[in-house]
């Protein structure tokens, strides 16, 4: 019996060295179908190997124990190493000093930009410009190759509709469409048209699902997510994302309905991979499959194990449970084999798609491509077109012959512009409104007084200082908002105001008399209603990055003009909360005739003096700014949109056309966006959807014609049935500049 035994082990261990004198022959020919070689490789692994690739650590840097975990093929990817040579240092244990030689990939949340900073997601979501989105994220790709990383966890297309939530700034705002086109022009930047480049990024769709209804906008919290919800508002970008080929997708950190995502096989089996055929590859969120034990959905790591590899997690992205505890559970049979190899296939499929096997190390020849002129311009023109015009008595663009006051946190705060998720930008590069106004116009006609320190700063001295230095100038350039770190993930806040003493700094500003222009720079949507109405004018900003002083300096000059729109609405007051413009309407819908504020009650009034509506006493029923809306420094005028045909059927389109004037005398740029209303349904129907929208360019007095084309498959929905699907019905659209402008027209589907 044990010469057998000794036999069997010694033809195992004469196989094993064969497999590693080939190791190369393993990974097949480039010319065959990606999912042979997968199989081919996959054949060859042991347990061991095969649960190392289901494994991400973060990055250490280049160690014996990190060298020799890789060389034993117990990790499948890092993240957070960003230099080149240490990289390649440890790709070499992995590609020439492992068993089968399978290559790591390095990952890293580059989210908008690597060096070269471009403006927040939800900043860049304000240009309505996809165009300009997709050309962030190839930048940021090339840079980010450039430095070894070849997977970012972005886009982050959550739905966002409480700005007390910090994660806002990751996203591309309230709506399901915007969201939509904005991620799915993220993943095209990231991956390009052919992912083995080594100048691109598998891009990761996250997170999966509905993280951004976290209760009372608080991270990380629980959601109340009925399906008609889930199905109508929440999975559709997820869909679109899919749809657009992105590599991989992160599950979040909430539960839907008590089940955490980690481990809801429903969510990501049976929709993501049965319903839509998605065939790439799921991380965890940082942590995530371990938290499900506090959740109170695992009682215990083998557990939440077990629940993780079961649901369709892929990788355990820094949980340590994988590597732990998988191996134990295959073996007492609670784990099939056959689900470990179906999660090993996706992260060699991803190995695979991005070209690593033949192409695993960084060039250090063309290494560290940061800073580009190119790059640079695109930065600078995204944050142009990022910025919002929220209000304007005539001061801009600046006209102004004597001196300027510059003033406020956010004048010359090179890292706080930058803002949340800016892990590798160098603040040294970043160019402030400070430097780049001073360049414009002239270093001797700029009073600067800073008047408090940083956002949350609450120093009466400093405000008194800007006040009197304002006695000097002409105009006053105010720069305010909030720091970097006052937004993003673990970042909520119950009060969304201007922080520290900026509203005093605003009011005391004013009493100067002197014209006062107020640059908010921020990374959500705040509550700034009342210092817009002191302020002359208004340029609303989320975070701008690298080049956003001078992109600020082009506007307040009017060098170029602002064409940016609100991709959130911007609430009066932080008790509007969750605020979104596509809400469903009420059996008692607010009626503007009937609104009586809070300080208009008369004394000993009757229960129905305020006309019994739904609407709140001290804030009404509407937003300080609507989604959608922003001004330019010149006008346009909407003619009425005309139909091809006032019915369709329910698999047909029809197509919306609609004069736009430009009504100025500058050139300028305008956002059409298209609205539909479905005005009866087996569920109610939200009072406005966004359905499209197109910007244009016109000169002065000029006339264009947008065309939509607008398939009856747009208005499909989650209906009483069950299933989404297209409702005959009444419904009217608008095209208009925002979602409370414009004058409806009627369709019907039948």
């Amino acid at each position: 019996m044990m010469n057998k035994i000794l036999l069997t082990a010694l033809t195992a261990a004469m196989a094993v060295s064969a497999v590693g004198a080939g190791k190369r022959d393993y990974a097949g020919d480039p010319s065959m179908p990606v999912d042979q070689r997968v199989e081919s490789m996959l054949k060859q692994m042991t347990l061991d190997e095969k649960i190392g690739q289901l494994v991400q650590y973060t990055g250490v840097g280049y160690t014996p124990d990190r060298a020799g975990q890789i060389r034993a093929g117990e990790v499948g990817s890092l993240l957070n190493e960003v230099d080149p040579g240490t990289v390649n240092r440890l790709q070499k244990e992995a590609v020439e000093n492992s068993r089968l030689g399978i290559p790591l990939v390095f990952a890293r949340d580059v989210i908008h930009g690597f060096k070269t900073i471009f403006p927040l997601p939800i900043g860049q979501a304000a240009t309505w410009n996809p165009d300009l989105v997709r050309r962030g994220a190839a930048v940021a790709a090339d840079e980010s190759a450039s430095a070894g990383v070849r997977w970012t966890f972005s886009p982050m297309v959550d739905i966002a509709r409480d700005a007390r939530w910090g994660r806002v700034a990751e996203g591309y705002g309230e709506d399901p469409y915007l969201t939509g086109v904005m991620g799915v022009a993220t993943v095209e930047g990231y991956q390009g048209d052919d992912l083995t480049r080594p100048n691109t990024m598998a891009a990761c769709v996250k997170h999966f699902a509905g993280y951004g209804f976290a209760e009372g906008g608080r991270d990380y919290n629980t959601t109340w997510i009925p399906e008609g919800q889930l199905r109508d508002i929440v999975l559709p970008p997820f869909r679109k994302g899919a749809d657009a080929g992105a590599a991989t997708f992160m599950c979040s950190f909430n539960d839907i309905d008590g089940i955490p995502s980690s481990g809801n096989r429903r969510l990501l089996t049976d929709i993501l991979r049965g319903e839509w055929g998605w065939d790439g590859m799921m991380v965890s969120d940082w942590g995530s499959i371990q938290q499900m034990i506090p959740h109170g959905y695992s009682a215990d790591e083998v557990a939440a194990t077990k629940s993780g590899i079961m649901a369709g997690v892929d990788m355990d992205m820094e949980n340590h449970l994988y590597p732990r505890l998988l191996k134990g559970l295959v073996k007492n049979g609670e784990v099939p084999e056959s689900a470990v190899d179906e999660a090993v296939r996706r992260v060699l499929r991803l190995k695979f798609r991005l070209g690593l096997f033949e192409n695993p190390y960084v060039d250090m020849k063309t290494a560290n491509r940061f800073y580009t002129p190119e790059n640079l311009q695109a930065a600078q023109q995204t944050a142009e077109e990022a910025a919002i015009l929220l209000a304007n008595n005539g001061v801009l663009p600046l006209d102004v012959k004597g001196k300027i006051l510059v003033t406020g946190p956010m004048a010359d705060a090179q890292h706080d512009q930058n803002g949340t998720w800016s892990f590798d930008m160098e603040k040294e590069r970043t160019v402030t409104p400070l430097t780049s106004l001073r360049e414009m116009y002239g270093a001797d006609r700029v009073i600067y007084e800073p008047g408090l320190a940083y956002s949350r700063d609450k120093s009466a001295d400093g405000i008194a200082r800007a006040a009197q230095a304002a006695a000097d100038a002409d105009v006053i350039l105010f720069f305010g908002g909030e720091e970097a770190v006052l937004s993003g993930e673990a970042h909520s806040r119950a009060d969304i105001s201007l922080p520290g003493a900026q509203k005093e700094m605003v009011r005391a500003l004013k009493a100067t008399g002197k014209p006062l222009v107020m640059v908010i720079m921020t990374g959500r949507p705040m509550t700034v209603a009342d210092e817009v109405a002191l302020a002359d004018a208004t340029l609303y900003n989320f975070h701008p990055g690298t080049m956003g002083g001078p992109a600020l300096a082009n506007l307040i000059s009017g060098k170029a003009n602002p064409s940016g729109r609100l991709p959130v609405s911007l609430a009066k007051m932080v008790g509007q909360m969750p605020l979104y413009y596509a809400r469903k309407s009420t059996g008692r819908p607010h009626q503007s005739a009937n609104e009586m504020l809070i300080d208009d009650i008369p004394l000993e009034a009757g229960q129905t003096s305020t006309g019994c509506d739904s609407y709140y006493l001290d804030a009404g029923d509407t937003p300080a700014f609507p989604f959608g809306y922003g001004l330019s420094y010149t006008t346009f005028a909407y003619g009425k949109p005309v139909l091809s045909a006032d019915t369709m059927a329910p698999d047909g389109s029809i197509t919306v056309s609609c004069d736009i004037t430009n009504t100025g005398s500058v050139s300028g740029a305008e956002v059409a966006q298209l609205y539909v209303q479905d005005l009866f349904g087996s569920r109610a129907r939200p009072v406005r959807e966004l359905k499209g929208f197109k910007k244009l360019t016109l000169a002065p007095g000029e006339t264009q014609t947008v065309t939509f084309t607008l398939p009856a498959s747009d208005l499909a929905f989650y209906t009483a049935s069950g299933k989404t699907e297209v409702e005959p019905g009444d419904f009217r659209l608008w095209v208009a500049p925002h979602a409370m402008a414009g004058d409806p027209v009627a369709f019907t589907v039948k």
